[in-house]
């Protein structure tokens, strides 16, 4: 028999699937004291599936209010509406073990393009005690160079004219923010769960100028009482298929419009820096700490970073699965080579967490066939995050003399990669928000090797190092001339 999610969750069958967990708490009883700018995949297997956890102990007041800002939130929206903002998050485990459970804590939702006030109102309300973000890497509108923020960033100009109705999430914070200021309330806690060094840095950075822009008073007023606590997220959360719908209602007779599948890992580590009151989230797992830092260098530069190794040179050994590449000894050795050599020497060590061991384990993790992850989405926005994630480690190494072949390999895997052909003469589905300067940039490689490298914004001076740039030519020459799995092969015996 099958079951919508709703009707699961709300007690409508008499006998729901024993094997699916549903919410243990009465969810008429929710309040939403969270609200949440970027409700995709990843919030709802990681930060909902947290607060979930929390309700379920009693702490009625920790439910969320989603909010979308953009066109293609419409969609999730109305996803979302259509089961009383129900959703089923199913755990893949490697041997092919599922596990599903029904995710209660998103009570309501707002669509911001319809209703602006609507989410200023929510903002603006004293019970909002927290503010937080899955907006993507590029979202914060910081330039990589100069770490300052992008007044010419989408829909930032439009919201600085005088009078404008507030439509990005800078203009809709600011504008909640504000009138607490004028009505005498405590702000709220900015919460950043994007995968960025220093995440919380960079949205105060991000909203405090924005805010100063607009009206200094208040930019003041943000920088001084608004806490941007640091946190790393961390959670493999592939896109949604139609086939995952189609198991999920084939095991367990489940229909959702929209599940969330997952790996079984997930991690939270969150600095315990906060304006006002917070959820009781070390109960639910996550890991409060006075430092975020180690950890979060740790996953960018390991997880995040290697996730850039496998896709270009992944697509280019005709992998569509991420775990096609991950399971293939020479990608094992080129990433582990990689991590071991290059990002492991620029991290200091890190809290109760045995390196070594965690190595291992992103490989496993990478290599887990349920995820069914696809190197084509690890290779999408990468003018967004080569720039954070790989070009810091690059940056590191050539200051204390150590090695950078690898790291300049998968930058030389990604311009080629960016040209937007394979070695068949297939196209490859280039996505990126700068989709078109880095493509032309990539085109001119072949006749000026250098180009692409020499893009300062991306790059900033590492190119002007002649380890770096050698090491990139080497690598794109290899690439141009021998392919792919030849050029893999030479880096790793030179490892060896």
């Amino acid at each position: 028999m099958t079951f919508t999610v709703a009707a699961l969750a709300d007690g409508a069958v008499a006998e729901p699937p024993s094997a699916v967990e549903l919410p243990r708490y009465d969810r008429s009883a929710v309040t939403a004291s969270v609200v949440h700018f970027g409700v995709g995949g990843f919030h709802r297997a990681h930060q909902a599936m947290y607060l979930d956890a929390v309700l379920a102990g009693g702490e009625m007041r920790w439910g969320i209010c989603g909010v979308g800002v953009l066109e293609s939130d419409r969609a999730m929206r109305d996803a979302l509406e259509a089961q009383d903002y129900l959703y089923t998050l199913v755990q893949k485990h490697s041997d092919g073990t599922y596990e599903a459970r029904v995710i209660g804590s998103i009570v309501a939702y707002l669509y911001a393009p319809d209703d602006p006030e609507a989410v200023i109102a929510r903002l603006a309300d004293p019970a909002t005690e927290i503010v937080s973000l899955t907006i993507t890497e590029g979202g914060y509108a910081i330039s990589d160079v100069t770490g300052r923020f992008d007044l010419q960033a989408p829909g930032v100009a439009a919201d600085l004219r005088p009078g404008a109705t507030p439509r990005s999430v800078f203009g809709l914070v600011a504008a909640g923010l504000a009138r607490r200021r004028d009505a005498g309330a405590a702000p709220f806690t900015i919460v950043s769960c994007d995968n960025l060094p220093g995440n919380g840095a960079l949205a105060r950075e991000a909203f405090v100028s924005f805010a100063c822009l607009l009206d200094p008073d208040l930019g003041a007023w943000i920088d001084a009482k608004v806490c941007f606590p640091n946190s790393m997220v961390d959670r493999i959360t592939p896109t949604t298929t139609a086939e995952d719908r189609e198991a999920l209602e084939a095991r367990f007779g489940i229909q959702d419009r929209w599940p969330v599948v997952c790996e079984p890992f997930t991690q939270w580590v969150l600095e315990d820096s906060f304006s006002g009151d917070r959820p009781p989230l070390e109960r639910a797992g996550v890991q409060l700490v006075a430092d975020v830092e180690p950890y979060e260098l740790m996953k960018l530069r390991l997880l995040n970073a290697s996730h850039q190794g496998l896709a270009y040179f992944g697509r280019l050994c005709d992998y569509t699965y991420v775990h096609e590449a991950a399971q293939d000894r020479l990608f094992q050795s080129f990433l582990r080579g990689y991590m071991d050599q290059e990002a492991t020497p620029t991290l200091d060590p890190v809290p109760g967490v045995d390196l070594t061991a965690y190595k291992a384990e992103l490989i496993e993790r990478f290599a887990n066939p349920e995820i069914r992850d696809t190197v084509a989405r690890l290779g999408a926005e990468s003018s967004d995050r080569i720039p954070k994630w790989l070009v810091p480690v690059v940056r590191i190494q050539l200051q204390r003399g150590g090695q950078v072949r690898l790291s300049a390999a998968i930058v030389a895997s990604w311009v080629r990669y960016a040209q937007g052909v394979d070695e068949h003469g297939a196209p490859i589905e280039v996505v990126d928000r700068r989709r078109d300067e880095m493509m032309a940039l990539a085109s001119r490689a072949d006749s000026e090797p250098l180009a692409f490298i020499a893009n300062r914004h991306l790059f900033g001076d590492v190119a002007d190092d002649p380890r770096f740039a050698s090491a990139y030519l080497e690598a794109f020459t290899s690439l141009r001339e021998r392919g792919a799995r030849q050029t893999l092969e030479q880096l790793v015996s030179a490892v060896a």
